[in-house]
Protein backbone atom coordinates (compact mmCIF):
# COMPACT_ATOMS: atom_id res chain seq x y z
CA UNK A 1 0.00 0.00 0.00
CA UNK A 2 2.78 2.27 0.68
CA UNK A 3 3.82 1.98 -3.14
CA UNK A 4 1.19 2.17 -4.66
CA UNK A 5 0.49 5.57 -2.63
CA UNK A 6 3.26 7.26 -3.81
CA UNK A 7 2.54 6.21 -7.55
CA UNK A 8 -1.04 7.48 -6.82
CA UNK A 9 0.59 10.85 -5.71
CA UNK A 10 3.16 10.82 -8.33
CA UNK A 11 0.50 10.24 -11.01
CA UNK A 12 -1.61 13.18 -9.93
CA UNK A 13 0.61 15.74 -9.60
CA UNK A 14 0.36 17.21 -13.06
CA UNK A 15 -3.32 17.73 -13.19
CA UNK A 16 -3.43 18.73 -9.60
CA UNK A 17 -1.06 21.68 -11.18
CA UNK A 18 -3.45 22.27 -13.80
CA UNK A 19 -6.35 22.49 -11.75
CA UNK A 20 -4.71 24.44 -8.42
CA UNK A 21 -1.61 26.28 -10.09
CA UNK A 22 1.32 25.63 -7.80
CA UNK A 23 -0.92 25.82 -4.11
CA UNK A 24 0.69 23.21 -2.16
CA UNK A 25 0.90 20.18 -4.38
CA UNK A 26 1.23 17.37 -1.26
CA UNK A 27 -1.86 19.12 -0.38
CA UNK A 28 -3.57 18.61 -3.24
CA UNK A 29 -2.49 14.87 -3.54
CA UNK A 30 -3.64 13.92 -0.33
CA UNK A 31 -7.34 15.49 -0.87
CA UNK A 32 -7.22 13.05 -4.29
CA UNK A 33 -6.19 9.92 -2.54
CA UNK A 34 -8.73 10.78 0.56
CA UNK A 35 -11.19 10.57 -1.75
CA UNK A 36 -10.40 7.64 -2.20
CA UNK A 37 -10.33 6.63 0.89
CA UNK A 38 -13.86 8.10 2.12
CA UNK A 39 -15.07 5.83 -0.77
CA UNK A 40 -13.70 2.70 0.63
CA UNK A 41 -14.34 3.43 3.83
CA UNK A 42 -18.18 3.88 3.13
CA UNK A 43 -18.77 0.38 2.69
CA UNK A 44 -16.99 -0.70 -0.76
CA UNK A 45 -14.29 -2.30 1.20
CA UNK A 46 -11.32 -0.67 3.63
CA UNK A 47 -7.81 0.58 2.89
CA UNK A 48 -5.80 -2.33 3.25
CA UNK A 49 -2.69 -2.41 6.07
CA UNK A 50 0.63 -1.16 5.28
CA UNK A 51 2.86 -4.84 4.45
CA UNK A 52 5.31 -4.21 7.32
CA UNK A 53 5.50 -4.23 11.14
CA UNK A 54 3.55 -1.17 11.69
CA UNK A 55 0.72 -3.21 10.39
CA UNK A 56 0.19 -5.18 13.85
CA UNK A 57 -0.20 -1.76 15.49
CA UNK A 58 -3.53 -0.01 16.28
CA UNK A 59 -3.65 3.20 13.58
CA UNK A 60 -2.10 6.32 15.52
CA UNK A 61 -4.65 7.94 16.70
CA UNK A 62 -5.25 10.03 20.10
CA UNK A 63 -8.35 10.41 21.89
CA UNK A 64 -9.00 12.47 24.62
CA UNK A 65 -11.65 11.06 27.58
CA UNK A 66 -13.30 14.18 29.37
CA UNK A 67 -13.64 12.64 33.38
CA UNK A 68 -16.73 14.70 33.66
CA UNK A 69 -18.80 13.08 30.24
CA UNK A 70 -19.88 9.22 30.37
CA UNK A 71 -17.94 7.67 27.88
CA UNK A 72 -19.56 4.39 27.50
CA UNK A 73 -17.67 1.88 25.99
CA UNK A 74 -14.70 2.90 23.72
CA UNK A 75 -12.63 1.20 20.66
CA UNK A 76 -9.88 0.83 21.89
CA UNK A 77 -8.59 -1.64 19.38
CA UNK A 78 -8.74 1.86 16.90
CA UNK A 79 -6.61 4.00 19.35
CA UNK A 80 -3.53 4.50 19.84
CA UNK A 81 -3.27 6.15 23.14
CA UNK A 82 -5.66 7.86 25.28
CA UNK A 83 -5.64 11.04 26.93
CA UNK A 84 -7.68 11.58 30.30
CA UNK A 85 -8.88 14.76 31.09
CA UNK A 86 -8.15 16.88 33.26
CA UNK A 87 -5.46 16.55 36.22
CA UNK A 88 -4.80 20.06 38.12
CA UNK A 89 -1.86 21.63 39.77
CA UNK A 90 -2.47 22.03 43.45
CA UNK A 91 -1.97 25.25 45.70
CA UNK A 92 1.26 23.46 46.62
CA UNK A 93 2.56 22.83 42.71
CA UNK A 94 1.80 19.45 43.19
CA UNK A 95 -0.37 17.38 40.06
CA UNK A 96 -3.91 15.94 41.60
CA UNK A 97 -6.62 14.73 40.74
CA UNK A 98 -9.30 16.19 42.11
CA UNK A 99 -12.28 15.14 40.03
CA UNK A 100 -14.42 12.62 41.75
CA UNK A 101 -13.79 8.45 40.43
CA UNK A 102 -10.76 9.83 38.57
CA UNK A 103 -8.27 6.90 39.75
CA UNK A 104 -11.33 4.43 39.03
CA UNK A 105 -11.86 5.90 35.87
CA UNK A 106 -7.96 5.53 34.78
CA UNK A 107 -7.96 1.87 36.06
CA UNK A 108 -11.04 1.01 34.15
CA UNK A 109 -8.55 2.71 31.05
CA UNK A 110 -5.54 0.94 31.79
CA UNK A 111 -7.45 -1.83 32.27
CA UNK A 112 -9.00 -1.66 28.41
CA UNK A 113 -4.91 -2.80 27.47
CA UNK A 114 -6.21 -6.01 27.94
CA UNK A 115 -7.74 -5.89 24.84
CA UNK A 116 -4.96 -3.34 22.79
CA UNK A 117 -2.02 -4.33 24.32
CA UNK A 118 -0.08 -1.44 22.87
CA UNK A 119 -2.71 0.95 23.76
CA UNK A 120 -0.91 3.95 25.83
CA UNK A 121 -2.78 5.45 28.58
CA UNK A 122 -1.84 9.32 29.93
CA UNK A 123 -2.94 11.77 31.93
CA UNK A 124 -3.57 15.30 31.04
CA UNK A 125 -3.01 17.25 33.42
CA UNK A 126 -4.34 21.49 32.72
CA UNK A 127 -6.98 22.00 29.90
CA UNK A 128 -8.70 25.63 29.58
CA UNK A 129 -9.03 27.99 32.43
CA UNK A 130 -6.60 25.90 34.21
CA UNK A 131 -3.98 27.91 36.77
CA UNK A 132 -0.47 26.89 38.75
CA UNK A 133 1.66 26.38 35.52
CA UNK A 134 3.41 29.32 35.51
CA UNK A 135 4.26 29.07 38.94
CA UNK A 136 4.87 25.27 38.56
CA UNK A 137 7.54 26.51 36.10
CA UNK A 138 8.98 29.32 37.39
CA UNK A 139 11.77 28.08 39.43
CA UNK A 140 13.91 24.72 39.56
CA UNK A 141 12.76 24.02 43.19
CA UNK A 142 9.04 24.33 41.79
CA UNK A 143 9.36 22.47 38.75
CA UNK A 144 11.20 19.19 40.97
CA UNK A 145 8.25 19.59 42.96
CA UNK A 146 5.27 18.90 39.99
CA UNK A 147 7.55 16.69 37.91
CA UNK A 148 8.05 14.03 41.22
CA UNK A 149 4.00 14.50 41.54
CA UNK A 150 3.60 13.59 37.97
CA UNK A 151 6.15 10.50 38.43
CA UNK A 152 4.06 9.40 41.60
CA UNK A 153 0.91 10.28 39.86
CA UNK A 154 1.82 7.63 37.20
CA UNK A 155 3.58 5.43 39.11
CA UNK A 156 0.21 5.19 41.51
CA UNK A 157 -2.09 4.84 38.42
CA UNK A 158 -0.16 2.55 36.04
CA UNK A 159 -0.66 5.09 33.16
CA UNK A 160 1.64 5.49 30.41
CA UNK A 161 2.79 9.02 30.61
CA UNK A 162 1.11 12.52 31.26
CA UNK A 163 0.18 15.10 28.56
CA UNK A 164 0.35 18.71 29.02
CA UNK A 165 -2.09 20.95 28.07
CA UNK A 166 -1.41 24.18 29.37
CA UNK A 167 -3.00 27.32 28.00
CA UNK A 168 -1.02 29.28 27.11
CA UNK A 169 2.87 30.16 27.98
CA UNK A 170 3.37 33.78 28.40
CA UNK A 171 -0.59 34.40 27.67
CA UNK A 172 -3.12 35.65 30.26
CA UNK A 173 -5.93 33.28 29.74
CA UNK A 174 -9.30 33.32 31.34
CA UNK A 175 -7.96 34.66 34.85
CA UNK A 176 -4.78 32.52 34.73
CA UNK A 177 -1.20 33.97 36.47
CA UNK A 178 1.36 34.19 33.41
CA UNK A 179 5.29 35.57 32.93
CA UNK A 180 7.05 36.77 30.19
CA UNK A 181 9.67 33.96 31.03
CA UNK A 182 6.85 31.51 30.52
CA UNK A 183 8.70 30.16 27.23
CA UNK A 184 11.91 29.09 28.81
CA UNK A 185 10.22 28.01 31.50
CA UNK A 186 7.84 25.84 30.08
CA UNK A 187 11.00 24.32 28.13
CA UNK A 188 12.78 23.54 31.61
CA UNK A 189 9.37 21.73 32.97
CA UNK A 190 9.09 19.41 30.36
CA UNK A 191 12.72 18.88 30.70
CA UNK A 192 12.14 18.00 34.46
CA UNK A 193 9.36 16.20 33.86
CA UNK A 194 11.16 14.15 30.81
CA UNK A 195 13.98 13.19 33.35
CA UNK A 196 11.52 12.29 36.32
CA UNK A 197 10.21 9.84 33.71
CA UNK A 198 12.78 8.33 32.13
CA UNK A 199 14.08 7.77 35.76
CA UNK A 200 11.13 5.86 37.00
CA UNK A 201 11.02 4.08 33.07
CA UNK A 202 13.98 1.35 34.59
CA UNK A 203 12.35 0.40 38.25
CA UNK A 204 8.76 -0.59 36.24
CA UNK A 205 10.88 -1.99 32.87
CA UNK A 206 8.71 -0.13 31.06
CA UNK A 207 9.31 3.29 28.73
CA UNK A 208 7.14 6.19 29.44
CA UNK A 209 5.50 8.85 27.40
CA UNK A 210 5.35 12.98 27.06
CA UNK A 211 3.12 14.94 25.27
CA UNK A 212 2.06 17.81 25.13
CA UNK A 213 -1.48 20.09 23.55
CA UNK A 214 -0.28 23.35 21.88
CA UNK A 215 -2.12 25.77 19.38
CA UNK A 216 -1.13 27.61 16.58
CA UNK A 217 -0.95 31.49 15.90
CA UNK A 218 0.13 33.71 17.97
CA UNK A 219 0.37 31.38 21.15
CA UNK A 220 3.73 29.61 19.37
CA UNK A 221 5.37 33.06 20.06
CA UNK A 222 5.24 32.12 23.37
CA UNK A 223 6.48 28.57 22.92
CA UNK A 224 10.38 27.67 22.36
CA UNK A 225 9.07 24.83 19.39
CA UNK A 226 12.34 23.43 18.72
CA UNK A 227 14.02 23.14 22.15
CA UNK A 228 10.40 22.21 24.11
CA UNK A 229 10.15 19.54 21.00
CA UNK A 230 12.87 17.60 21.59
CA UNK A 231 11.40 16.40 25.34
CA UNK A 232 8.27 15.36 23.67
CA UNK A 233 7.11 12.01 22.06
CA UNK A 234 4.20 14.16 20.27
CA UNK A 235 2.25 17.39 20.35
CA UNK A 236 -1.41 17.34 20.20
CA UNK A 237 -2.06 20.43 17.33
CA UNK A 238 -5.58 21.67 18.32
CA UNK A 239 -5.81 23.03 15.11
CA UNK A 240 -10.15 23.19 15.92
CA UNK A 241 -11.68 26.24 17.45
CA UNK A 242 -10.12 28.99 15.01
CA UNK A 243 -13.59 30.04 15.63
CA UNK A 244 -15.54 30.89 18.04
CA UNK A 245 -17.02 33.35 20.33
CA UNK A 246 -14.19 35.32 21.02
CA UNK A 247 -13.81 35.91 16.95
CA UNK A 248 -16.06 38.65 14.92
CA UNK A 249 -17.43 36.36 12.27
CA UNK A 250 -18.77 33.06 11.43
CA UNK A 251 -16.24 30.54 9.75
CA UNK A 252 -15.29 26.96 9.96
CA UNK A 253 -13.69 26.39 13.03
CA UNK A 254 -10.99 23.27 11.81
CA UNK A 255 -10.45 24.27 8.39
CA UNK A 256 -8.30 22.01 6.59
CA UNK A 257 -7.47 25.34 4.20
CA UNK A 258 -8.18 28.34 4.22
CA UNK A 259 -11.34 29.70 2.49
CA UNK A 260 -11.76 31.33 -0.37
CA UNK A 261 -14.35 34.07 1.33
CA UNK A 262 -11.88 34.15 4.64
CA UNK A 263 -9.36 36.58 6.07
CA UNK A 264 -5.84 36.23 4.43
CA UNK A 265 -4.95 35.54 7.98
CA UNK A 266 -7.24 32.66 8.39
CA UNK A 267 -6.33 29.74 10.47
CA UNK A 268 -6.00 26.58 9.33
CA UNK A 269 -4.73 22.79 9.86
CA UNK A 270 -2.21 23.22 6.87
CA UNK A 271 -1.11 26.96 8.48
CA UNK A 272 -1.16 25.29 11.35
CA UNK A 273 1.19 22.37 10.34
CA UNK A 274 3.67 24.63 8.40
CA UNK A 275 3.88 26.95 10.98
CA UNK A 276 5.41 24.39 13.55
CA UNK A 277 7.49 22.49 10.71
CA UNK A 278 9.10 26.04 10.42
CA UNK A 279 9.54 26.00 14.10
CA UNK A 280 11.77 23.12 13.62
CA UNK A 281 9.52 20.41 15.15
CA UNK A 282 9.54 17.48 13.35
CA UNK A 283 6.80 16.46 11.33
CA UNK A 284 7.00 12.75 12.70
CA UNK A 285 5.75 14.20 16.14
CA UNK A 286 3.36 16.15 15.37
CA UNK A 287 -0.11 15.10 15.52
CA UNK A 288 -3.49 17.14 14.01
CA UNK A 289 -6.44 17.55 16.41
CA UNK A 290 -9.85 17.12 15.04
CA UNK A 291 -13.11 18.00 16.79
CA UNK A 292 -16.15 15.72 17.72
CA UNK A 293 -18.33 18.72 17.94
CA UNK A 294 -19.40 21.27 16.22
CA UNK A 295 -19.61 25.41 16.61
CA UNK A 296 -22.87 27.10 16.49
CA UNK A 297 -23.52 30.94 15.80
CA UNK A 298 -26.80 32.65 15.45
CA UNK A 299 -28.48 35.91 14.09
CA UNK A 300 -25.66 35.58 11.83
CA UNK A 301 -25.80 37.83 8.06
CA UNK A 302 -27.81 36.61 5.42
CA UNK A 303 -25.01 36.38 3.20
CA UNK A 304 -23.04 33.68 2.16
CA UNK A 305 -24.96 30.50 3.29
CA UNK A 306 -23.51 32.50 7.02
CA UNK A 307 -20.37 31.45 6.12
CA UNK A 308 -17.52 34.18 6.96
CA UNK A 309 -20.28 36.71 8.32
CA UNK A 310 -20.55 38.61 11.47
CA UNK A 311 -23.30 37.25 14.09
CA UNK A 312 -25.48 38.36 16.83
CA UNK A 313 -24.77 35.71 19.31
CA UNK A 314 -22.78 32.45 19.98
CA UNK A 315 -24.69 29.53 20.42
CA UNK A 316 -22.70 27.01 21.47
CA UNK A 317 -21.28 23.58 21.07
CA UNK A 318 -22.87 20.49 19.44
CA UNK A 319 -21.91 17.08 20.04
CA UNK A 320 -22.05 14.73 16.88
CA UNK A 321 -24.30 12.35 17.94
CA UNK A 322 -26.65 15.71 18.02
CA UNK A 323 -25.41 16.77 15.08
CA UNK A 324 -26.40 14.04 12.74
CA UNK A 325 -29.62 13.38 14.69
CA UNK A 326 -31.17 16.88 14.74
CA UNK A 327 -29.11 19.30 12.59
CA UNK A 328 -27.28 18.15 9.53
CA UNK A 329 -30.15 18.44 6.38
CA UNK A 330 -32.76 18.38 9.26
CA UNK A 331 -35.22 20.91 11.09
CA UNK A 332 -33.91 23.47 8.07
CA UNK A 333 -30.52 23.21 8.40
CA UNK A 334 -28.96 22.34 5.23
CA UNK A 335 -25.56 21.14 5.08
CA UNK A 336 -23.03 22.55 2.18
CA UNK A 337 -19.40 21.69 1.42
CA UNK A 338 -16.51 24.54 0.83
CA UNK A 339 -14.18 23.19 -1.80
CA UNK A 340 -11.17 25.05 -0.72
CA UNK A 341 -11.38 24.70 2.80
CA UNK A 342 -12.29 21.13 2.43
CA UNK A 343 -15.01 21.02 5.60
CA UNK A 344 -18.88 21.31 5.54
CA UNK A 345 -21.04 23.49 7.51
CA UNK A 346 -24.91 24.50 7.91
CA UNK A 347 -27.30 27.43 7.29
CA UNK A 348 -30.26 27.81 8.05
CA UNK A 349 -31.59 30.50 6.62
CA UNK A 350 -35.17 30.89 8.06
CA UNK A 351 -33.70 30.94 11.69
CA UNK A 352 -30.19 32.43 10.30
CA UNK A 353 -28.15 30.19 12.13
CA UNK A 354 -24.63 28.61 11.23
CA UNK A 355 -23.12 25.49 12.48
CA UNK A 356 -19.20 24.84 11.37
CA UNK A 357 -18.62 20.67 12.24
CA UNK A 358 -16.38 18.24 10.38
CA UNK A 359 -17.95 14.81 9.61
CA UNK A 360 -16.98 11.66 7.67
CA UNK A 361 -15.81 13.15 4.13
CA UNK A 362 -13.66 16.16 6.01
CA UNK A 363 -11.83 13.66 8.48
CA UNK A 364 -11.66 11.27 5.88
CA UNK A 365 -9.46 14.39 3.76
CA UNK A 366 -7.29 15.10 6.58
CA UNK A 367 -6.29 11.65 7.32
CA UNK A 368 -4.96 11.44 3.73
CA UNK A 369 -3.18 15.00 4.51
CA UNK A 370 -1.52 13.35 7.51
CA UNK A 371 -0.54 10.39 5.55
CA UNK A 372 0.76 12.67 2.71
CA UNK A 373 2.76 15.14 5.35
CA UNK A 374 4.25 11.87 6.87
CA UNK A 375 2.76 13.60 10.45
CA UNK A 376 2.68 11.50 13.59
CA UNK A 377 -1.39 10.84 13.48
CA UNK A 378 -4.16 12.60 14.86
CA UNK A 379 -6.24 13.01 17.99
CA UNK A 380 -9.76 13.77 19.05
CA UNK A 381 -11.54 16.01 21.69
CA UNK A 382 -14.09 14.21 22.63
CA UNK A 383 -14.94 10.71 23.22
CA UNK A 384 -18.32 11.31 24.87
CA UNK A 385 -19.19 13.28 21.55
CA UNK A 386 -18.96 10.28 18.95
CA UNK A 387 -20.52 7.50 21.23
CA UNK A 388 -21.05 5.25 18.28
CA UNK A 389 -17.64 5.49 17.25
CA UNK A 390 -18.46 6.72 13.98
CA UNK A 391 -16.10 9.51 13.09
CA UNK A 392 -13.43 7.43 15.16
CA UNK A 393 -13.46 4.74 13.10
CA UNK A 394 -12.89 6.88 9.56
CA UNK A 395 -9.97 8.22 11.61
CA UNK A 396 -8.97 4.48 11.85
CA UNK A 397 -9.32 3.08 8.67
CA UNK A 398 -7.82 5.57 6.41
CA UNK A 399 -4.68 6.62 8.39
CA UNK A 400 -1.25 5.03 8.24
CA UNK A 401 2.02 4.46 10.39
CA UNK A 402 4.32 7.14 8.34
Amino acid sequence: MRHSFHTLVATVRCAIAARAGARNLALAAALVVGALALELSSGCGVLDPVQDLTATLPPPVVGYVAGWEPHGDIRVEQLSAINYAFAHIGADGRVVLDQAHAYEDIARLVAMKQRNRHLQVLISIGGWGADGFSDAAASADSRSVFAQSVVELVDRTQADGVDIDWEYPGLPGPGIKYRQEDAENFTQLLRAVRDGLNALAPRRHTNYYLSAAMADGEFVAHIELQRAAQYLDWVNLMTYDFHNSLTATTGHHAALARSASSAPGERSVERAVAQFLAAGVPARKLVVGVPFYGRAFAAVDDANHGLDQPYGHYAGEIPWSKLKDDYIDRNGFVRYWDDMAHEPYLWNAQTREFVSYDDRQSLALKAAYVNAQHLHGMMYWEQSQDAQGELLNVLAVNLRRN
